[in-house]
């Protein structure tokens, strides 16, 4: 007998292990169809519905790492990035190495524009994987926001080594070289862009390489991309934009005209807008036109460049006194505008008040700001040039 009980203590703790063993299993399963579940409703952009998975895991186990990026990720879905900072950040003091919650902490901190903490994140991951080409190219786009660009440089060509043609790496050299104006490289990448899929281009490449052509003053090679992302999209802002001011740099003011008010169309107080297209009518003469937009713009808000369209508009229709009044009061608002003392000037010798015209030049000197500009104006006034 007492053989028996001896035989049945040994046998009952083999029997409760079995039944933790089921036990976690079986919760093991379940946090497994809670983690499949929410993952999926994320995936159809059921983010709230996501959510409540992903907190009943949390019931189960607080620190699920599965639960925590989840949650992370549909707060920053939801652009909720403090709240997504907290999520992943509670995952990463269970598991330090976690690469999703890695990732989605470093894409927040980009997503705030706080480019060092993403960078920090980033170069952590790379310690361990420096050929992760996902997590290159963001440094680098990281690296050209902080206007780092030799280290930019330097990770976008990596990728390129690693992979010819990576799409990601080509656009972020084109807009490195584009924000340090060096608009001949950016050129040369976006048009590589263009190369690999002609038929399958980005709208924004055709506009950024439309850009390029804009900074470059060749004008006449930029309209043929502007007209093209126009084909994908009749009202994109920026092909409407850039298409009309190559026309103006073409001086083909009319057409010009035209694109600006097809913007207007779509944005009729775009006070900018008026403005630009005062100046085409301005400059083809029709006065009477520039004067009804830069109105319109001036009835928006205060803007320097209509007030200096009107103020030239007295010029041109020789109304002397009335544009150097307006020119004067428009110096006194802004002192360090070099063109607004060059067309006063130029008013004074329309007016045969070359003196006054010379002090007036002379008094942009004065504040110590170099001008090659009102240098050349002062030069042609004391030599009884005109300036217009």
């Amino acid at each position: 007998m007492d053989e028996i009980l001896d035989t049945n203590a040994a046998v009952e703790p083999d029997f409760m292990d079995a039944s933790k063993e089921l036990e976690a299993q079986s919760t093991n399963n379940e946090i497994s169809e809670l983690s499949k579940k929410g993952y999926q409703l994320l995936k159809e952009n059921k983010i709230e519905e996501a959510k409540e998975q992903f907190e009943k895991t949390l019931v189960i186990e607080n620190n699920n790492n599965y639960a925590l990026v989840g949650l992370g990720d549909a707060e920053r879905k939801l652009y909720h990035y403090n709240d997504a900072i907290n999520y992943y950040s509670k995952c990463l003091s269970f598991h330090p190495g976690n690469n999703y919650a890695l990732f989605g902490l470093a894409d927040c901190y980009k997503a705030l524009n706080q480019y060092h903490k993403a960078i920090a994140i980033w170069e952590q991951y790379l310690i361990h994987d420096d050929r992760n080409i996902t997590v290159l190219t963001r440094v680098a786009d990281a690296y050209r926001k902080i206007k780092d660009f030799k280290k930019s440089k330097q990770l976008y060509l990596k990728v390129l080594d690693m992979e010819e043609n990576n799409p990601y790496a080509l656009i972020g050299l084109g807009h490195l070289h584009y924000d340090f104006k060096e608009y001949r490289d950016a050129l040369y990448y976006w048009t590589k862009m263009l190369d690999i899929n002609p038929n399958e281009v980005d709208i924004r490449v055709l506009t950024s390489i439309g850009n390029c052509h804009r900074k470059l003053k060749s004008f006449d090679q930029g309209v043929p991309f502007f007209e093209r992302a126009l084909e994908y999209d009749s009202k994109n802002f920026y092909a409407l934009f850039g298409l009309a001011d190559c026309y103006r740099g073409m001086n083909q003011q009319f057409r010009s005209v035209e694109y600006w008010n097809k913007i207007l169309e779509i944005d009729p107080n775009n006070k900018v807008i008026l403005t630009r297209a005062g100046d085409a009518f301005r400059n083809t003469g029709d006065y009477k036109t520039a004067s009804e937009y830069y109105n319109k713009a001036m009835n928006i808000d205060f803007d320097i460049y209509a007030a200096l369209g009107l103020a030239l508009i007295c010029k041109g229709e020789g109304r002397y006194e009335e544009s150097v009044e307006r020119l004067d009061a428009l110096i006194r608002n802004d002192p360090k505008n070099y063109r607004l003392y060059i067309d006063l000037a130029d008013s004074f010798i329309k007016m045969s008040q070359r003196q006054k015209a010379i002090e007036t030049l002379e008094s942009f000197q004065r504040l110590g700001i170099r001008s090659q500009a009102v240098n050349e104006a002062l030069d042609k006034v004391k030599n009884n040039q005109s300036l217009s």
